[in-house]
């Protein structure tokens, strides 16, 4: 008995010692920041609805239609086309221009659509379901080069180039090198002023829509007394800030686009597998398949919500950086397993060009390496958490 006091007022005095956060059954002083909720003053009195995240404003739900009835009238039957080629057709991109595409969220007085920033994710989301790639050249013009615009530029690099990304003109983002990838820090490109001329040194790879853009953003190492203020966007020395701030903001796009392109492919091959007789009935109808079908389509919209969320955080000026990660590190993983499914519950049709199905395939891949790969999409969520715990 001797023993067993001992034994209980050393267990006791562990308990007295034990860690607020490891003591049982007590809540934790720290909590995930999404878990938290946020009140919303006046909620009755000012007659606002909590809708979900799938609720759109009148004008998202028509723009919306309208890109579903463009992809599909004036970009899907060129899709073919322009893979085999490695060229986007000059119809689509013209199109982008006319439909007020290429520039949703500027305003009406450069000639844009005025629309939100949702907007943009809905419009990208829903080209991607058609072809990826036409999407991304719709998501980088919006979230990138409209944005440095707005957010950097003088008033009077607004009006001298805000009128003309929106008209005819497409942005190139100019920052990865062979040795600056995801160290972003290590780019060696150096800007020199010579004269009324500015020199830039290096080399860039991985350059999109490089081959159709009219304006550039090149991110130079340079020595601020030698650049004059008329030519730069923003202020000497926080490229580096600028660069990954709008990044932030074109993962949402990035995720929307691997959710698009998981949808499409998902919408493509579903309707084969309830089409396909095997042993007597439908592929779809073994149970195995119900199964893993229910899987995809349950991390889709996981993927979904995600991505939407992102981008009404990003839209009303809440924080929205981990979240941002989060929405496009498992859009991207979900579009990978998506489109490997696919594949297989299509059978060997699925590996050929005759169906889309392998197109997608090749096309989600990137999306777990540009605008951040999954892994510094981890490390940034990581230090987030870090800073709420």
């Amino acid at each position: 008995m001797a023993a067993a006091g001992g034994w209980l007022r050393g267990c006791a005095k562990l308990k007295r010692n034990m860690p607020v956060y490891l003591a049982p059954w007590r809540a934790s002083p720290c909590a995930f920041q999404s878990s938290r909720s946020e009140s919303m003053p006046n909620l009755a009195s000012d007659g606002v609805v909590c809708a979900p995240l799938q609720t759109f404003t009148e004008e998202e739900t028509m723009l919306k239609n309208m890109v579903t009835k463009f992809a599909q009238e004036r970009v899907a039957p060129l899709v073919q086309k322009m893979d085999e080629n490695s060229k986007m057709e000059d119809s689509v991109i013209q199109g982008l221009f006319e439909q007020g595409l290429m520039s949703i969220e500027l305003g009406e007085e450069y000639g844009g659509t005025g629309a939100s920033f949702f907007s943009i994710i809905l419009v990208v989301e829903e080209l991607a379901k058609v072809d990826p790639a036409v999407s991304l050249l719709c998501e980088l013009q919006n979230t990138l080069t409209n944005k440095l615009f707005t957010t950097y530029g003088t008033e009077e690099q607004k009006r001298t180039y805000l009128p003309r990304v929106a008209k005819d003109t497409i942005g190139s983002f100019c920052l990865s090198e062979a040795g600056s990838g995801s160290d972003a820090f290590a780019l060696k490109t150096r800007a020199e002023k010579r004269g009324d001329y500015y020199v830039i040194n290096g080399s860039k790879m991985w350059i999109s829509l490089a081959e159709h853009a009219g304006v550039f953003f090149v991110m130079a190492n340079t020595d601020p007394s030698l650049v004059p203020e008329t030519n730069i966007l923003g202020q000497v020395g926080q490229g580096y800030k600028y660069a990954i701030g709008m990044l932030n903001t074109g993962r949402i796009g990035i995720a929307a686009q691997m959710l698009g392109l998981a949808q499409g492919c998902f919408d493509h091959t579903i309707p084969y597998t309830k089409e396909r007789v095997q042993f007597g009935k439908s592929i779809f109808d073994f149970q195995g398949m119900q199964h893993q079908i229910a899987q995809v389509a349950t991390q889709l919209e996981a993927a979904r919500l995600l991505t939407y969320n992102a981008a009404r955080l990003a839209e009303t000026g809440r924080p929205f950086i981990k979240e941002a990660s989060m929405a496009k590190y498992y859009a991207a993983e979900v579009a990978t397993l998506t489109t490997s499914k696919c594949i297989e519950w299509m059978g060997g049709v699925g590996f050929t060009k005759n169906y889309p199905i392998e197109k997608y395939y090749r096309d989600c891949k990137i999306g777990t390496i540009y605008e951040g790969t999954s892994n510094i999409q981890l490390s940034t969520i990581a230090k987030s958490l870090a800073k709420e715990y």
